[in-house]
């Protein structure tokens, strides 16, 4: 009896075994959000969106009110030494340089040919949109995104030596999966470029073209060997960061989210505008304290400063994500 009842079990023993090993994703079944540890944050992300999607409950959201938008610098992907954009921007102005002598004499170009990071930045966003908005202009919409997907496809990363995709948060690129496996629409709301954005979102973080607002050129519809295509001006919008966010969700998306995720005080406004009124809300802000997987800033960095943004999460009681207390994971190929 007893050498049956041994044999039974170590039967069992190998049909759990070789199940698992069959299905080695076995864990992200039982657990939506993997990559992240238990604690305060998860188990509220989690319980938000079991309440918001409980037909019958007091916290039900209809399914076309589940809109969730998200900042990417710092928030998806890391923005640390430098915002990846403006790499490929002074990328970019280096490669057009011999079209534009004057530059070498004119601020912010002469940073820029220079790689100084640190100067274009202590001139502010302006400065950056100086920059950002020559670059492509005369070259259509699609040109322009083009040259955005060679530079994803061919830049490394100067710390981790890695494409810029690479460093996608895993725990946020689960977030987005989970949010969207109960039926929430996924937007990036992102002072970025908008067609530097769509050059990769849609195959790194599963968010289409149109479910991306960023900051644009003023593009010019123009008739050409009788084909219509837009072309990029030398003109810009407004840079889509602090309040100009949440008015640009109120002009493009035309619904209040209910769920907002920022990394700064650029992201301020989105989450006020976003939890700041009646039913169920959720904000989140994403606060880098990990110095050896990641990067450790907030009040003082000169990107990315979380600061305003992190006294009223505290005030309201928004979560704030500890990444090295609540990210077992930060980067996908951490665990390869």
């Amino acid at each position: 009896m007893r050498r049956r009842t041994f044999l039974a079990i170590i039967a069992l023993a190998l049909v759990v075994a070789t199940g698992l090993a069959l299905a080695p994703d076995w864990k992200a079944a039982f657990d939506p959000l993997p990559s992240w540890n238990e604690g305060f944050a998860k188990h509220n992300i989690i319980e938000f969106v079991k309440r918001s999607t409980t037909e019958g409950g007091p916290d039900y959201i209809p399914f076309e009110k589940r809109i969730a938008t998200f900042d990417n610098d710092g928030t998806l992907w890391a923005e640390q030494p430098v915002y990846p954009e403006a790499v490929f921007v002074f990328d970019r102005v280096k490669a057009l340089a011999s079209q534009h002598p004057e530059w070498a004499e004119t601020e912010p170009y002469k940073s820029a040919l220079a790689g100084d990071y640190d100067a274009v930045a202590r001139q502010g966003d302006a400065a950056f949109q100086t920059l950002a908005v020559p670059i492509g202009a005369g070259m259509t919409d699609a040109e322009f995104e083009q040259s955005a997907v060679q530079w994803i496809e061919t830049a490394r990363h100067p710390r981790f030596d890695r494409p810029y995709t690479d460093l996608a948060y895993l725990p946020m690129l689960e977030l987005l999966s989970y949010l969207r496996d109960n039926g929430f629409k996924t937007f990036i709301v992102s002072g970025g470029g908008i067609e530097f954005l769509r050059a990769f979102a849609e195959k790194t973080y599963g968010i289409p073209p149109e479910q991306v607002i960023g900051s644009t050129a003023v593009l010019s519809f123009r008739m050409a060997d009788g084909k219509s295509v837009l072309r990029r001006t030398d003109r810009a919008t407004a840079m889509d960061v602090g309040p100009v966010k949440a008015e640009r969700i109120g002009t493009v998306i035309g619904r209040r989210p209910v769920f907002a995720a920022g990394n700064s005080d650029g992201d301020l406004e989105m989450l006020q505008w976003t939890t700041m009124t009646s039913g169920p809300r959720l904000g989140m802000l994403v606060h880098h304290t990990d110095a050896e997987r990641e990067w450790a800033y907030d009040r003082d960095s000169a990107i990315g400063q979380l600061s305003t943004a992190w006294d009223q999460a505290v005030e309201r009681g928004w979560i704030v994500v500890d990444m090295k207390r609540d990210w077992r994971t930060i980067f996908a190929f951490e665990n390869p």
